[in-house]
């Protein structure tokens, strides 16, 4: 019921920034939480950084101190700002609504961190 579109990933160089952006729609106030995970080549999918409707947020600890998770609320949307960025954060990013009944997931957006 939660769609999910997804911007802003690309190609960096190390120690560059992106913005993700994360626009929801459809059924908003099911969502409690939206966050966002990563998925590089041979390896499983895995939390970034989520971040609850009341701005409880949790990072992992390989992101944390570079990344930072923000929503606007009026405007449906989740960010991740990644600062600092190295070539173990290239994977795909995906977007993730935790809604009721189910979770949904964006399309996903390739980052790549390389010089």
């Amino acid at each position: 019921q939660v769609q999910l579109v997804e911007s802003g990933g690309g190609l960096v160089q190390p120690g560059g920034s992106l913005r993700l952006s994360c626009a929801a729609s459809g059924s908003i106030f099911s969502i409690y939480a939206m966050g966002w995970y990563r998925q590089a080549p041979g390896k499983q999918r895995e939390l970034v950084a989520t971040m609850t409707n009341g701005g409880f947020t949790v990072y992992a600890d390989s992101v944390k101190g570079r990344f930072t998770i923000s929503r606007n609320n009026a405007k449906n949307t989740v960010y991740l700002q990644m600062n600092g960025l190295k070539p173990e954060d290239t994977a795909v990013y995906y977007c993730k609504a935790i809604a009721s009944p189910t979770d949904s997931w964006g399309q996903g957006t390739q980052v790549s961190v390389s010089s």
